[in-house]
């Protein structure tokens, strides 16, 4: 039997919120600042490229997908220099990098230049994406499960402003929208840079080790990670939640037919993890294992690809979405909770970093298969018990690692 994780703490987002350490409050912070700079940008890009630039498909293509494969590409590199560095650095690093990127966005009129400024966005939250996240489970210590579960919240709100300012920017000029964004991210670096404090993993020289031993501790670290066979199968598992996840940009989109329907799928997805996130993790807390939680959450992201083909129109979309979001929240903070489990403590963000490598891997094959599947069979049912089937699939891999007592135990103190 896994261990229970206890519930959060009660209270609202704010309240909750401050019952944390400055760091990680400012930590919250910068995913809320992050989110909303990225995405009120980058849903207008291809359209400025296209449109604004005169750029041909392929181009727009191609320059939105440097910036995809020089982040999933590099989650292993900037987690392995987190722990190695520390996580400060490179959030920092990563914050500095995006100001740069989108400032060149802002100017840009060459492929060269885009595809240049495309590689540095991509390549900072490369940077900073597991090195926030391994600093935040350090920081909250037991409280990490409560804590991922604010940060989840932060993250899609977000989501949710971020499109709202950047079509109010990108109104008057997509320029200004960049330049917002790269000020946004400026005064960001500053901030992290004056009041986050220096967080360095030291284990093994807490442990009295000489400089020699401590070199070869760092040159096993990639060993340590890559040889993780459970982390492995918990990754490969995994993976589906992040395929299904991605339908809110694909698959329901494409059966809405409809900026104002797609707008409004998001819109639901967002507002239900704002209201629910804190609910839903401390419902979880008092009632579930951690590794109940997952296969609930993975079992209820399947199913919910059930409500289009039985509720017609645009409600049915709707109710897949919200309990798309409903399932996140069940799964996001039990999940970022056994990585740092099943790492032991030990290279916390290089584990985030190939986490997300392995996911973006998944999203990127799963995208190609929905998109096959579609062209193949158009809207029948197949597709949604395809998608389905996923989820039951990936819940059912899960539950034999947590019945095999193969993930860890219950949220801890990280070192």
């Amino acid at each position: 039997m896994s261990a229970q994780v206890s519930a959060p703490a009660k209270g609202g987002i704010w309240r909750q919120s401050r019952t944390f350490e400055p760091a990680v409050r400012l930590l919250f912070l910068n995913q809320l600042t992050i989110n909303l700079g990225f995405y009120m940008l980058m849903p207008y890009l291809a359209a400025h490229l296209a449109d604004g630039l005169g750029m041909a498909a392929w181009a727009v293509g191609l320059v939105l997908g440097v910036r995809n494969l020089s982040q999933q590409g590099m989650f292993l590199v900037g987690g392995a220099l987190a722990d190695r560095l520390g996580f400060k650095p490179l959030i920092v690093a990563g914050c500095a990098l995006r100001t740069a990127g989108f400032g060149a966005l802002a100017f840009a009129q060459s492929l060269p230049v885009l595809i240049g400024a495309s590689v540095a966005t991509g390549l900072a939250g490369a940077l900073f994406n597991p090195a926030v996240r391994a600093y935040l489970a350090a920081e909250a210590g037991e409280r990490r499960v409560e804590a991922f579960a604010l940060f989840n919240t932060y993250y899609q709100a977000g989501i949710l402003l971020g499109p709202l300012v950047g079509v109010a920017l990108t109104g008057v000029s997509f320029r200004l929208t960049c330049v917002v964004a790269a000020v946004l991210f400026a005064v960001l670096t500053l901030v992290q840079l004056r009041h986050l404090p220096v967080r360095v993993k030291e284990e093994t020289a807490e442990a009295g080790a000489t400089e020699g031993e401590l070199a070869a501790e760092q040159r096993g670290q990639f060993r340590t990670v890559l040889t993780n066979r459970t982390f492995w199968l918990f990754s490969l598992a995994m993976t589906g939640s992040y395929v299904l996840s991605f339908q809110v940009y694909l698959a329901l989109p494409l059966a809405a037919d409809g900026t104002a329907a797609t707008t409004a799928l998001f819109v639901v997805s967002a507002l239900v993890t704002l209201a629910g996130q804190l609910r839903i993790t401390a419902w979880c807390g008092r009632r579930l294992s951690r590794e109940r939680c997952l296969v609930l959450g993975l079992v209820l992201m399947g199913g919910a690809f059930l409500l289009p083909p039985s509720v017609p129109g645009l409600g049915g979309l709707l109710l897949c979405a919200a309990v798309l979001a409903v399932a996140n929240a069940v799964l996001y903070p039990y999940e970022m909770d056994t990585v740092v489990a099943l790492s032991g403590g030990r290279w916390v963000a290089t584990h985030y970093g190939l986490y997300n490598t392995v996911c973006g891997i998944g999203i990127t094959l799963g995208n190609l298969g929905t998109g096959a599947l579609l062209d193949m069979t158009g809207w029948s049912v197949t597709p949604w018990l395809v998608l389905c089937g996923i989820g039951l699939t990936c819940a059912g891999a899960v539950g034999a690692l947590g019945r095999g007592g193969r993930l860890g135990t219950g949220a801890g103190v990280v070192s």
